[in-house]
């Protein structure tokens, strides 16, 4: 998504769409981009639903869908700028492995309170991020910030520690409130592992039984390696809870 480099400028998010008329999670994203506009300052048109939905019929779509079954046809992008113009962008789908991915460490942009943990107008750090993780040979890129976990370049990330517990990057360090892993939390405490938020350190990585990355455009993947060094046992209880609840919800 070409951002502005105003982070104030615009509020969005990413959802996957069939190519039709139906959105994944719709709800959930959409309240997250009120929650945020509030934080930038921006104001949402009160009919921001119904006009996304009723622009999906004109909708053309960018190439050949996605046919993986645990992953979306495609994405769309649905931005609201500071003057309240709706703007929607179709995507293309990267159809992602069922091998455990690779993942560098990067460090995380620094955004100023109160902007950081928000969908804003300047993402070019974080396509940055991306293009620096495949230039590595990786297939993605985490971010820290003085060695704690705030974020994927693409996705949010979602380690099994060894107590049994799943935990994600807080919002109060920077990370973004992730809507996949909102909409799969319940699926994955029926399984039996609780979820909550923490602050992740590199030690707590090192030591993590798994890990899993998350994101409305790849699903649900395992990762392997980060910088090269394994981590924990991939594809165990932790990714087949997530998976089957995101097959659940698409």
């Amino acid at each position: 998504m070409p951002g502005p480099a105003d982070p104030n400028s615009a509020v969005w998010s990413a959802m996957g769409w069939d190519g039709e008329k139906s959105l994944v999670s719709a709800e959930l994203h959409f309240a997250r981009i009120r929650r945020h506009a509030k934080v930038l300052g921006i104001d949402i048109p009160d009919n921001l639903e119904a006009t996304v939905l009723s622009r999906l019929d004109g909708l053309e779509r960018p190439g050949e869908p996605n046919d993986s079954p645990d992953q979306a046809n495609f994405l769309l992008i649905v931005e609201v700028s500071s003057e309240g113009e709706i703007r929607l962008e179709p995507l293309g789908i990267k159809k992602w492995p069922d091998t455990p991915l690779s993942a560098v460490s990067l460090l995380a942009p620094n955004w100023e309170e109160p902007v950081r943990g928000t969908k804003h107008g300047d993402w070019e750090p974080h396509r940055a991020a991306r293009k620096a993780a495949i230039e590595n040979g990786a297939d993605l890129g985490l971010l820290f910030e003085n060695e704690v976990l705030i974020d994927g370049d693409r996705c949010a990330p979602l380690l099994l520690d060894n107590d049994g517990v799943a935990y994600h990057p807080r919002n109060s360090d920077g990370a973004l409130d992730s809507i996949t892993i909102q909409s799969i939390k319940a699926g994955i405490e029926e399984a039996g592992i609780p979820v909550r938020s923490a602050r992740i350190t590199l030690s707590m990585i090192l030591r993590a039984s798994e890990m899993v990355v998350c994101g409305s455009g790849m699903g649900i993947r395992a990762i392997g390696k980060i910088d090269g060094r394994k981590i924990g046992r991939p594809n165990g209880p932790l990714f087949t809870a997530a998976h089957n609840s995101w097959l659940e919800v698409i």
